[in-house]
C-alpha cells in the first residue's frame, strides 16, 4: 500500500518514512503542498498524513484542493503541533479522519494508520455483521449480543456503538459524531453524545476490565481502543 507523507520537519519526516516502511507501506515524501498537489493528480495514495503548516500553504487547504480534484478521497490523518480544539473540529469537519498531536508514539501512529486502512477497505464498507470478541452487531437486523446474551440499545445507541466499533483506535469529535449519527450539528447538544457514549460503556461493558477503553480525549472528542489489561 502507498501513503503520502507531507511534512516540511525533515528529521520528524524521516522517523515516520521508518515506522511506515518497516510496516512495509510505500511512502512519497513531500514538503510543499504544491508539490504534492502535482503528484496528486497522477498517483493514487491509500492514505494521506499531512503536517498542518507548510512552507507554501496550509494541510488543511490542501485537504480541500484534492477534494476538488478527485471524487475519491483517501483517509487522511493529520499529524501536527496544533492542539486549538478549534482546529481540530475544523480540519475533521471539513473531510479529516483523524487528527494526532505531535509528539506522535510509533504505536499510535501504526494503529491509526491500520484503523483507517481497515475503515476504507471494501470488504469493511458493505460488512452488515461484525464481530468483536463477545460482542456483535448486526446492522441490518438492528441486534447487538455480548457473550450471547441480547443487549437492548436505542436507535442513536445502536448506531454510535456501530460507527465506534466500526472505527477502532480512531479519534471522534463530538460535532463529527453529532453529523453521522444524529444527522445534525446545531440542534443535539454536546450533552447528548457524552451521555450516550456513557450508557455504551455500561451497556457493552466496554471498559479495561472486558478489554476495551471508550475514552474521553479532552477537548477532542472520543476514541474506542482494545485494552491490554
Amino acid at each position: 500500500m502507498k501513503i503520502a507523507l507531507l511534512e516540511d520537519d525533515l528529521a520528524y519526516a524521516e522517523t515516520i518514512i521508518e515506522w511506515l516502511h518497516a510496516a512495509d507501506f510505500e511512502v512519497d515524501h513531500f514538503v510543499t503542498g504544491l508539490d504534492f498537489l502535482r503528484k496528486f493528480s497522477n498517483s493514487q495514495y491509500d492514505l494521506c498524513i499531512f503536517d498542518w503548516q507548510l512552507p507554501d500553504m496550509e494541510g488543511p487547504d490542501v485537504m480541500v484542493s484534492i477534494k476538488l480534484r478527485s471524487n475519491k478521497l483517501p483517509p487522511i490523518i493529520f499529524v501536527t503541533g496544533r492542539s486549538e480544539e478549534d482546529d481540530i473540529v475544523r480540519v475533521i469537519e471539513s473531510g479529516a479522519d483523524d487528527y494526532i498531536v505531535k509528539p506522535v508514539s510509533r504505536q499510535m501512529l501504526m494503529a491509526r494508520v491500520s484503523a483507517l486502512l481497515r475503515r476504507a477497505s471494501p470488504e469493511h464498507k458493505n460488512e452488515t455483521v461484525c464481530v468483536f470478541g463477545g460482542l456483535t452487531i448486526d446492522s441490518k437486523q438492528r441486534l447487538v449480543m455480548l457473550d450471547g446474551e441480547e443487549i437492548k440499545l436505542t436507535d442513536k445507541e445502536l448506531d454510535l456503538a456501530w460507527y465506534f466499533l466500526r472505527n477502532e483506535g480512531v479519534l471522534l469529535s463530538r460535532a463529527h459524531l453529532m453529523h453521522v449519527v444524529w444527522g445534525s450539528s446545531a440542534d443535539v447538544e454536546t450533552r447528548k453524545v457524552d451521555v450516550h457514549v456513557s450508557h455504551l460503556r455500561t451497556k457493552l461493558k466496554l471498559t479495561p476490565e472486558f478489554g476495551w477503553k471508550l475514552t474521553s480525549v479532552y477537548q477532542q472528542g472520543y476514541r474506542l481502543e482494545r485494552s491490554e489489561s
